[in-house]
């Protein structure tokens, strides 16, 4: 799996925008919004990519569990992408408006549920208005159809593993937020390399050569393990890491939600 496998940019996903094996979707979350403000759903209706439709991520997140965005069961989860219209022959396109992690993260779902031909739209919406691309207005949905899930549970990470990598040392742990999130609290033992450092302006993904070279010395370890606040960010740093041939990586899913929740050792860092 390289870069080409996992990103596409704007000017190919015109040539291939009427493949009616193509499926587009939008995976935006609007964390920052007010109560006043549109919803990612609404924002979607207003203008997206001629034929996507919209990712719910709350739809492929556990109504039962009291942490946010945690991944469905193997079940729940293949009868939700069939139901949004991917069959695991389809080509999957996910792009964000504005926020490059939401998109990640709906990547890394359909890679946990073993789809092998998911690519992320480099630079998002902006990106394909800059091309010249067309807008649509309204909604659109794909005919639902059955996916033959091949789960890879290797690519999250439990609370109880992440507790026995630290103690061990076979792993690595990252924090992916901010410098100054991590300082307010991270995982005992943890590092941090923020996501920022491995985007342009929130929306596309830096060069490779940069990736590689940021990532170099978390590649010396047998495992990476990637968390954040709850599970999104995180897979920025962990499709880099694919991108950059380091297979053996995981999401922590909980993240700092689940940590912080289950009161496990957290360390501050003190100003001074």
């Amino acid at each position: 799996m390289n870069r080409d496998d996992m990103l596409i940019e704007a000017d190919e996903l015109m040539t291939k925008i009427n493949d009616p094996n193509i499926r587009i979707y939008d995976a935006s979350i609007l964390f920052f919004r007010k109560d006043t403000d549109p919803t990612a759903y609404e924002t979607y209706q207003q203008g997206h990519i001629p034929g996507a439709a919209f990712f719910d991520h709350q739809k492929f997140s556990d109504p039962n569990n009291k942490y946010m965005y945690m991944v469905l069961s193997e079940d729940k989860l293949a009868a939700q992408i069939g139901r949004i219209g991917i069959h695991e022959k389809s080509e999957v396109i996910f792009y964000a408006n504005g926020m490059l992690p939401t998109a990640t993260r709906a990547w890394w779902i359909l890679h946990y549920a073993g789809h092998s031909n998911v690519r992320v739209l480099n630079g998002g919406l902006a990106a394909w208005k800059e091309a010249g691309g067309k807008i649509e207005q309204g909604s659109e949905q794909y005919e639902p159809t059955t996916f033959a899930i091949q789960l890879r549970p290797h690519v999250f990470a439990s609370k109880e593993e992440v507790l026995a990598t630290l103690e061990d040392g076979e792993a690595c742990v990252v924090n992916t937020l901010t410098q100054e999130n991590y300082d307010e609290g991270h995982i005992t033992g943890s590092s941090l390399l923020p996501c920022m450092d491995l985007m342009h302006e929130m929306s596309a993904f830096v060069s490779h050569e940069e990736i590689a070279s940021r990532l170099k010395e978390e590649a010396q370890h047998k495992r990476i393990i990637t968390y954040c606040g709850g599970g999104i960010a995180a897979t920025v740093n962990a499709m880099a890491h694919l991108m950059a041939g380091n297979t053996n990586v995981a999401v922590y899913d909980g993240s700092m939600d689940e940590w912080v929740g289950e009161k496990l050792p957290l360390t501050k860092v003190e100003k001074s």
